[in-house]
């Protein structure tokens, strides 16, 4: 009785926490475009959607923004990202080797190696991060 309880609500779970499969979201896929209007309100909006100022009521269009323009920066900001994880594998995997093989002695390198990862590496990767977000073109977007 229990169990099929349990079941029951993981498959209700399963089903709340996944879209239906015809269910495209544009939104999820790309990063909110900051939009400043010229009387000071901001909004963050999906690209390809309008915002309308709250304040003077003026609407903005980000599908003015060229397509291929916004999706390289994407990719780019998805490449950065999976380096980073692929240096970590890279990292991780010969030291799980290495504890199987020798022993779990090798595991004393773990704090080496994490100090050198979190001292030296991700620091320089947020900084290549930084300075590429605050390089990025600004376009300058008309009112409807």
């Amino acid at each position: 009785m229990y169990r099929a309880c349990v079941i029951t609500r993981l498959r209700r779970a399963r089903h709340l926490s996944r879209p239906p499969p015809n269910t495209y979201n544009a939104s999820v896929r790309g990063a909110l475009i900051t939009v400043r209007c010229d009387c000071g309100g901001i909004g963050y909006v999906p690209y390809g959607e309008r915002w309308e100022c709250p304040t003077c009521h003026r609407r903005w269009n980000t599908g003015q923004i060229p397509a291929e323009e916004y999706w390289g920066i994407m990719r780019e900001m998805r490449r950065l990202r999976i380096t980073v994880l692929t240096t970590a594998l890279g990292i991780v995997i010969p030291i799980v080797v290495l504890s199987v093989v020798a022993g779990i002695r090798i595991l004393i390198l773990l704090p080496v190696v994490m100090s050198f990862w979190f001292l030296f590496y991700m620091p320089r990767w947020r900084r290549r991060v930084r300075e590429q977000a605050r390089s990025l073109r600004k376009w300058q977007l008309h009112p409807e």
